[in-house]
């Protein structure tokens, strides 16, 4: 599939493919592949959900680099000097950074308290309220968006600034990205307009009624943008000649600190970053609607993807991969493995006319976007997974 192809084949997709907006890749600094659908151009911005999750990460790695914020481990509390701990919680003195990175801080609630959350004035310290609980930390993962609002204010009370501020001065304008703005309203309507509104966007990031960011969703950015920050992670931290974030970080950033189960893809979770196989030097920060930042370092490339709101999109690292990397990576003399290392679970096949591996896999369905936004009306089960389905292992959860 060449290029024109596969700008006809996404213009006309009724599946999938249906809601990508842009796509730009970024190989050895230079610009290989970029195309825009929907009405969408090149500088267009998006919401991108939870791959605002994986610029948080880096925002941390920074405020570390520079010594705002002592190490990974350092306590939570010690960043709310002025929080008062609810009667008989013990369990929040112990929670660190790290736990927040790697999603394996306890909460007080079954299901992510969005309507709580997202309808009071302060999200940060309404969040802090659910913080902890009676199991104590018990390293197990939980996906909690909501969380990330925690290190989102922690970031602001170590460095003393806002975190869109910090992130602008340290990450997007030293990348020769756009300035963010505060979103502002942050009404349901507003909210919900956020989410499902299929317009290009400002280059903004969503903020409560204090003038905090969403830390784990609500970020606006191109599939540039995207490819661009991909591009800063497969260099080790350096643009252009300039450090922006520590190579030691990043290298703590993306290695395996916990294995995720099936329903996870059985992929390796870093610090709030992804990786899709055991033994490769591929990561991506991932986001519902099939948003993604994918870097491949074995290869030196960056892919960032866009999306208009599409639930239950599993399938973009296999996407990037079968279709995206070949148009300027396929070398059609050079015979693919036979046999390469996978999960178990997975069965595997090499598809020698595109280069990419084509895996089957079980996957549940992801939950939508929030609940109040639907009226409140969701379950907190889980719904029972799908039949055997033809995507990648490494998208199957809640992303936002």
């Amino acid at each position: 599939m060449n290029q024109k192809q596969l700008h006809s084949f996404i213009e006309t997709s009724t599946g999938n493919e249906s809601n990508i907006c842009q796509i730009y890749a970024i190989k050895d600094g230079k610009t290989v592949y970029e195309d825009n659908w929907r009405g969408f151009t090149t500088e267009d911005a998006m919401n991108v959900n939870s791959v605002t999750k994986g610029i948080m990460a880096l925002l941390a790695g920074i405020a570390i680099d520079q010594g705002y914020i002592k190490n990974v481990d350092q306590k939570v509390l010690d960043f709310f000097p002025g929080y008062t701990v609810k009667r008989g919680e013990k369990t929040i003195y112990e929670v660190t950074v790290r736990h927040l990175l790697t999603m394996t801080a306890p909460y007080k609630y079954q299901s992510e308290p969005w309507k709580k959350v997202c309808t009071s004035e302060d999200w940060t310290l309404t969040v802090l309220d659910f913080l902890g609980g009676r199991k104590g930390i018990t390293g197990e993962f939980k996906y909690a968006t909501l969380g990330i609002q925690i290190l989102g204010g922690i970031i602001e009370n170590a460095t003393g600034e806002k975190c869109i501020d910090f992130a602008n001065a340290n990450l997007f304008l030293p990348l020769g990205l756009p300035a963010r703005i505060a979103h502002g309203d942050s009404s349901k309507e507003d909210q919900f307009d956020f989410f499902m509104n299929k317009n290009p966007r400002k280059y903004e990031w969503y903020s409560d009624p204090t003038g905090a960011v969403t830390a784990g969703w609500g970020l606006c950015a191109s599939a540039k943008d995207l490819a661009r920050i991909g591009q800063l992670v497969a260099n080790d931290g350096e643009y252009e000649g300039k450090r922006i974030i520590s190579k030691k970080y990043l290298q703590d950033m993306t290695a395996s600190h916990l294995k995720l189960g099936e329903r996870f893809g059985n992929m390796n979770y870093g610090y709030l970053w992804y990786t899709p196989y055991d033994g490769k030097k591929i990561h991506a920060a991932i986001g519902d609607s099939g948003n993604i930042i994918y870097v491949n370092k074995e290869k030196n490339v960056s892919v960032g993807m866009t999306g208009t709101f599409k639930p239950r999109i599993f399938d973009r690292v296999e996407f990037i991969e079968k279709k995206v990397l070949p148009l300027f990576s396929y070398n059609p003399g050079k015979k693919h493995a036979a046999s390469v290392p996978m999960h178990p679970y997975s069965r595997h096949t090499c598809d020698d006319s595109e280069g990419a591996l084509s895996l089957r896999i079980r996957t549940p369905p992801v939950r939508g976007y929030p609940c109040f936004l639907r009226g409140n009306t969701r379950s907190s089960k889980e719904p029972p997974p799908p039949k055997e389905t033809r995507i990648h292992p490494r998208s199957p959860h809640r992303y936002r």
